[in-house]
């Protein structure tokens, strides 16, 4: 296990940073453009030349990967979190459970007021169930992870399936119903003709009180909503999570020469996987049905293999002690995530939409990178000099505190060790 002079968990510390970074290459196009685009380049933001390559880059290497091991990450965490608790005589239980009251309330808070897209309120219902997986081994962990990752395979590749039928006169009238429905359900929500990226455009572009009807009222119950269609995929995750924390995959416990396996098979199955699927896409036109059972279902087993690699990669640069000022400032950035990730989004929201500078649908999707490249750059400037002076970020001291029910050490004494 890599440790740091204050008794953090390096590998840890740095590979959140570099998720917390990561999925902005992603969520940046739902920051900036209408939904649809995150699925489906043809819908806006350009499916043709730099822009179509832009969207495959993001595809093979990024989409899904990088939330992906921010979820592994989650569950990893959360069980470090329960032991420390136990260790200390605090009560796992009871600091597990009232850390996820308040994760839950700060992403509803997120999802209501600044956006849509918010995970935490996710993570924290998720939380609030892994808790009764915590003593199990990794074996056990790894085939709770496959039965929840096969129920959301299977639920997503179902309607997919069910939206891509030709039409049939063989066909009942049920199923041809059904096959109506998922199919304008699923134009709707990825479809390049889809009336919501109008409605998108309107909303987002127009005054801050616009958004906020959509999100507390006519969409007030969508993270709620979001948790039953996604709880299965999450919790494979953050049950990998708690079993690659147990065997010492995560903390750096393993040899160089396992990592290095462990990144190159991955990558070697993961990247021609998803590459494949990219270009599926393409030749079909990006048609609705198959945009959404890639992304939601086909890519689930790549997009897990890359993120477990994009770890062993990681992993390795902090093994090597190369590059120290750097890795010092990623991982201060992952120190710092909670704050890091609520903070992108009050930019980007800036960034983006009518109350602030109002970009919303104005850039093409290769573009956005100029603001994700400039959003990483202020969040490795400003992390590490602030855990400099200050034991946590602000936001992961406010909840802290909340959880602990009393005010936590804040400012550091000049004579405390600094962050190796």
């Amino acid at each position: 296990m890599i440790k740091t002079s204050t008794d953090r968990i390096a590998t840890l510390d740095t590979l959140r940073g570099i998720a917390v970074m990561g999925i902005l290459a992603m969520n940046v196009v739902a920051f900036a453009m209408p939904f649809a685009a995150y699925m489906n380049p043809a819908a806006y933001g350009g499916s043709e030349g730099i822009n179509l390559y832009s969207w495959l880059f993001n595809t093979v290497l990024i989409d899904g990967k990088m939330r992906g091991l921010f979820s592994i990450l989650f569950g990893a965490s959360t069980l470090l979190v329960i032991q420390k608790a136990d260790e200390a005589a605090r009560g796992g239980a009871g600091a597990h459970y009232r850390r996820m009251i308040f994760l839950l309330l700060f992403g509803l808070v997120h999802y209501y007021f600044i956006w849509f897209g918010d995970i935490l309120s996710l993570y924290a219902m998720c939380g609030l169930i892994i808790y009764v997986f915590r003593n199990l081994s990794p074996r056990a962990l790894t085939r709770w992870a496959i039965g929840f990752l096969t129920v959301s395979l299977l639920i997503f590749s179902s309607i997919s399936l069910t939206a891509s039928l030709p039409d049939d006169p063989n066909l009942s009238a049920r199923q041809n119903q059904e096959r109506q429905a998922a199919r304008n359900q699923i134009e709707l929500e990825v479809g390049a003709t889809s009336p919501h990226i109008q409605d998108d455009l309107r909303v987002y572009r127009g005054p801050y009180s616009a958004q906020l009807e959509r999100r507390a009222v006519e969409q007030a119950l969508f993270p709620f909503q979001a948790f039953l269609a996604f709880v299965w995929e999450t919790m494979g995750l953050m049950l990998i999570g708690m079993a690659l924390f147990k065997t010492g995959y995560l903390t750096g416990a393993l040899d160089m020469a396992r990592y290095r396996k462990w990144a190159t098979w991955c990558f070697l199955i993961g990247i021609p996987g998803a590459f494949a699927l990219g270009v599926l896409e393409i030749r079909g036109g990006f048609d609705p049905a198959l945009v959404f059972g890639s992304a939601a279902a086909l890519s689930m087993p790549f997009d897990i293999l890359l993120a477990i690699g994009w770890a062993a990669l990681v992993i390795l640069w902090v093994k090597r002690g190369g590059a120290g000022h750097l890795r010092d400032r990623v991982a201060a950035a992952g120190r710092m995530a909670f704050t890091n990730y609520l903070m992108t989004s009050v930019i980007m929201t800036g960034i983006f939409y009518g109350w602030g500078f109002g970009l919303f649908g104005d850039l093409n999707r290769i573009s956005l990178w100029v603001p994700v490249l400039c959003m990483w750059a202020l969040i490795m400037a400003w992390s590490k000099p602030w855990l400099d002076n200050f034991h946590y970020g602000p936001l992961e001291w406010l909840w802290r505190s909340l959880a602990r029910a009393s005010l936590q050490p804040f400012r550091k004494s000049p004579s405390e060790p600094q962050p190796a």
